[in-house]
């Protein structure tokens, strides 16, 4: 019978390169939040893949950028902590890539340091020519010896079972950390302030999103009169300005019924189970270099 392996393997890229969208394709199910804008990740977030011979605990990090306040530097010192803890790393690139920019150096850099197994995970093929893309390979192959380099569009499936392969390949032997049935160690109630926060980012204008929070107030389990199981939540939405306020009730609350929608459907989706979901919006002037709300965004 073939040896059980195990291993954390961390995702790490500048933002926006599209870690959250294969962490949930790895996984097969939705646990880190997507919108097409930068910086959507914000914590260290976990999912888990169980497979016949090995189960892979996949870290997905923010993505490296250039800090402007304290959330910002606690994202990327987060993403970095992440690093030498892994017993694989999957670095993600973009296939646009002329050559191995500031900040993508700057995590290779950190790469090196910890001396770990690294696969090259190049993302967006679908954008360039061959000869771009094997140019970029042979500019990362001189740069570090990487296990394995492998090309991918982030939102096709075929590359899934190519990428767990390869990284089950370079696991250690070892035991099931998380029970077979889970696919993440966050919690519901983490799960609902994300799925909230994501719809937000997708609907809302460029610059409100990053200067937003959710918070769930309340989380309770009943059931209702036909004897169905219901969840009753309760989250705020914290923003910067008055002015931000106004954007996400929108006229006549319009725009705030539309993220609660969104979410709830996706949660009920996920969650298995009917969702009610009541929101709000409350002012936080400044919260982005409060220390005790950024705290919240630490590796734990």
């Amino acid at each position: 019978m073939a040896e059980f392996k195990s291993g954390f393997v961390t995702l790490v890229g500048r933002t926006n390169v599209g870690k959250s969208t294969l962490l949930n394709l790895l996984v097969g199910e939705k646990v880190a939040a997507i919108a097409n804008k930068v910086q959507t990740t914000r914590t260290a977030i976990r999912g888990i893949v169980n497979r016949e011979n090995s189960q892979i605990i996949f870290t997905d990090t923010p993505g490296i950028h250039k800090p402007k306040h304290k959330l910002n530097e606690t994202m990327n010192e987060t993403s970095f902590a992440s690093i030498p803890d892994a017993d694989v790393i999957l670095f993600l690139i973009e296939a646009t890539s002329e050559d191995i920019g500031k900040g993508d150096r700057m995590i290779l850099e950190k790469i090196k340091e910890a001396k770990r197994k690294t696969i090259l995970i190049i993302n967006k093929i679908d954008l360039v020519k061959r000869e771009k893309l094997l140019k970029l390979i042979d500019i990362y192959s001189k740069a570090y010896d990487f296990e394995a380099v492998i090309p991918i569009s982030a939102t096709n499936v075929k590359y899934k079972e190519i990428i767990l392969e390869e990284i089950e390949k370079n696991l250690k032997e070892g035991p099931a950390y998380y029970d077979t049935e889970e696919y993440t160690d966050q919690t519901m109630r983490q799960l609902a302030e994300e799925t909230i926060r994501e719809k937000a980012l997708k609907l809302l204008q460029d610059e409100v999103p990053h200067g937003i929070y959710v918070e769930v107030e309340k989380m309770k389990l009943r059931k209702n009169k036909n004897n169905e199981e219901i969840y009753d939540i309760e989250a705020t939405i914290y923003c910067l300005r008055e002015s931000h306020k106004g954007i996400i009730i929108g006229k006549n609350g319009e725009m705030l019924k539309r993220i609660g929608r969104a979410a709830r459907i996706d949660m009920e989706e996920n969650f298995g189970v009917k969702i009610n979901l009541k929101t709000w919006v409350k002012v936080k002037e400044d919260w982005i270099d409060n220390q005790s709300i950024v705290n919240k965004f630490k590796l734990q």
